[in-house]
């Protein structure tokens, strides 16, 4: 979508519909409506007339959606210009923006999808060393070699307590509260894995 305000002082007009519509007129994807007041007293406190936004939309993540849906669409961000005299943008030029928009918006999420392919990637390789490693070695190696096991979950420290020994990786509670916490899962939840 494209919005447009070529005057935010300008006087709003009301538009009068017709009472043979059997429904109220909906001017939500006309150029037409008046900006809401608030937007019209920002506008002037920034020293701008004219605005044009456009707004950019990726697709929703495939998890985030119902069997019975199709995709969606989902607002990524805006690209906002503004114009410090009063200004009309002519159709062919908003219409142009607009594919603009939607293309850099495939771009986008091309790139969106790339990160989340290649996080997944490194998680799934992260997980096969450090199951490699506990097959291997004992369960020690997971926080004392590379990768280990805050490689694999995001987080700000991590411990084993194995044997009646320590292993602190980052920021950690005390040897004695992760003694507590072990008893506790032990006495509570001993038999689930």
């Amino acid at each position: 979508k494209v919005r447009m305000i070529c005057d935010c002082q300008a006087p709003p007009v009301k538009v009068v519909q017709d009472k043979k519509l059997a429904q109220p007129l909906s001017l939500c994807g006309s150029t037409l409506r008046y900006p809401h007041g608030c937007h019209s007293q920002y506008m002037a406190n920034m020293g701008t007339m004219a605005s044009l936004v456009m707004s950019v939309k990726i697709n929703e993540d495939d998890e985030e959606i119902d069997d019975d849906q199709q995709i969606g669409r989902k607002l990524w961000g805006l690209v906002v210009c503004h114009h410090t005299n009063p200004r009309f943008i002519p159709f062919p030029l908003r219409y142009a923006c607009e594919f603009l928009m939607q293309v850099f918006g495939v771009q986008v999420h091309r790139e969106v999808e790339l990160a989340t392919q290649t996080r997944e990637k490194h998680v799934l390789q992260t997980q096969t060393v450090l199951c490699d490693m506990l097959l291997r070695d004992a369960p020690i190696a997971i926080v004392t070699q590379s990768p280990n096991v805050m490689d694999l979950v995001k987080c700000d420290g991590a411990a084993l307590y194995y044997r009646k020994k320590f292993w602190l990786l980052g920021l950690t509670p005390t040897e004695a509260q992760i003694k507590d916490i072990t008893e506790w899962l032990l006495e509570y939840h001993g038999e689930s894995t």
